[in-house]
C-alpha cells in the first residue's frame, strides 16, 4: 500500500498514568506510533496490556499523562472537551465488543441516531434513506426494523459497525469486537472490517486474538504498557 508521507496518526512518547486513590497505575510508557490514512492495522496484547488505552488516546476519550497526540495534523490532547466531542464524532466511528445498541430502537433507529446528534443530513427521510444505506454496506437492510433483541451477536455488532460509519468517519475503530461472538461469526466481523478496509477506511482493530490480528496489513504487539512488536501480517 502507498501511504503519505505524514502519518493519519502519530503518537510521541505517549505515558498514561491511572490514579487509583493512593496508587498509580502506568498503563502506557512512552508509546510512539504511526498510523497511516487507508492502512488496517490490528493492536494486540493480552488483557491489561495497554491496547484500549492506545485506542482512548487516538480517540481523545482519555488524555496522554505525557506525551503528545495528532490526528489528521490536529493535536487532540489540547482540544477543550467540547473541541473533542465535536472532532469524534465527524472523524472516528468505535465499535466495541458489548454492541451498545438501545434495545427499545430498532436498527435502523439505532443508525440514525448519530446522524440527529450530529445535524450535518437534514430532514428524517434523508436521514432514514442514508441509515438504510449504512445498514445495506453490512449486508443488513432487510433487518431495519428489528429491535436488538431479535438479531443474533453477529448481527447486532453489523448494526453497530453500520452505526460507527453513520457520519461517514475517515477513521474506524473496533475494540475487541469479536469478544462476544463464536469463532465463525467473528471471522465474519473481521472481514466486513477488511471490506470497509478496501473501501478506504483507515481500519484499527483492537484484539488479543493473534489469529483474527494477522487478517490486518500491520500487527502492532503491546504487552505492559509498551510497544513490543510491528509487523507485516497480511498479504
Amino acid at each position: 500500500m502507498l501511504m503519505n508521507d505524514q502519518p493519519l496518526i502519530q503518537l510521541r512518547d505517549v505515558v498514561k498514568v491511572y490514579r487509583m486513590g493512593r496508587k498509580e497505575f502506568v498503563a502506557l510508557k512512552g508509546v510512539t506510533l504511526d498510523i497511516y490514512a487507508g492502512e488496517f492495522v490490528s493492536i494486540v496484547g493480552p488483557s491489561g496490556s495497554g491496547k484500549s488505552t492506545i485506542l482512548n488516546m487516538i480517540t481523545g476519550i482519555a488524555r496522554p499523562t505525557g506525551g503528545r497526540v495528532w490526528v489528521g495534523g490536529v493535536a487532540i490532547d489540547r482540544l477543550s472537551e467540547n473541541e473533542l466531542a465535536r472532532w469524534r464524532r465527524d472523524n472516528v466511528g468505535i465499535v466495541f465488543q458489548f454492541f451498545q445498541l438501545l434495545p427499545t430502537l430498532t436498527a435502523l433507529e439505532n443508525v440514525v441516531l448519530p446522524l440527529d446528534l450530529a445535524g450535518k443530513i437534514r430532514g428524517s427521510k434523508a436521514k432514514r434513506e442514508w441509515a438504510l444505506e449504512c445498514l445495506a454496506r453490512v449486508g443488513l437492510e432487510s433487518h431495519a426494523h428489528h429491535l436488538p433483541g431479535e438479531l443474533s451477536g453477529g448481527e447486532q455488532q453489523r448494526v453497530a459497525i453500520a452505526r460507527a460509519l453513520a457520519n461517514d468517519p475517515p477513521i474506524l475503530i473496533a475494540d475487541e469486537p469479536t469478544g462476544n461472538l463464536d469463532s465463525e461469526t467473528g471471522e465474519a466481523v473481521v472481514q466486513l472490517l477488511a471490506d470497509l478496509h478496501h473501501q478506504g477506511k483507515t481500519v484499527i482493530l483492537i484484539t488479543h486474538d493473534r489469529s483474527l490480528a494477522k487478517r490486518a496489513e500491520r500487527t502492532v504487539s503491546v504487552l505492559d504498557g509498551r510497544i513490543v512488536g510491528l509487523g507485516h501480517e497480511a498479504q
